[in-house]
């Protein structure tokens, strides 16, 4: 915070488009690379089939604290709205941890299913990728302009933003709770 001439605070902005282009290629690259290896040979430090549960715990979180968010900023409570966002940041990092340490210890689990419920389960599942890979630069945007104190800029693109993220946490449950007897 600086003080100007006029005796109020103003805000520096900090420029954080390369931090977030770096993250973004980094974490789309990675999971990328991730879903066409193999999985780990012969590891059997634990059952890895508990990952994906836990994965679908943590975007249960994310979606509730999204939820939570977009209630306190309706509401106009700053504050609460910025602890959820914060708290969903946080699980999102979480089941990033989880998801990348699956995939790279285990091979692609099939889907198992036929018929309607296949269609179901392949629509969910494209729009979830493709959403989740586009929700790693919108979120970060998202954060930095309100970091930025670029409120109208950050209102402009969280209108995209927490509804795909909402959609996007909700979908990974869903494409679990699908999956998870193929397992």
């Amino acid at each position: 915070m600086n003080n100007n001439s006029f005796g109020t605070t103003s805000h520096v902005k900090r420029n954080y488009r390369p931090a977030i282009i770096a993250i973004s290629v980094v974490l789309i690259g990675a999971i990328a690379v991730l879903a066409g290896m193999p999985g780990m040979e012969d590891f059997d430090a634990f059952d890895v089939t508990i990952l994906p549960l836990m994965n679908a715990i943590l975007n249960s979180f994310t979606f509730l604290f999204l939820s939570a968010a977009l209630i306190a900023i309706l509401k106009g409570n700053v504050k609460v709205h910025r602890r959820f966002i914060y708290a969903a940041f946080v699980t999102t990092f979480f089941f990033l941890i989880t998801y990348v340490t699956f995939h790279y210890l285990s091979p692609s689990t099939p889907y198992g299913g036929a018929g309607l419920l296949a269609g179901i389960y392949y629509f969910i599942l494209i729009t979830h990728i493709l959403l989740a890979a586009a929700i790693v630069p919108l979120a970060l945007t998202s954060v930095a302009r309100a970091w930025n104190m670029e409120n109208e800029r950050h209102k402009k693109i969280a209108r995209w933003t927490m509804p795909i993220w909402l959609y996007v946490s909700l979908t990974g449950v869903l494409v679990y709770i699908m999956i998870s007897p193929f397992y």
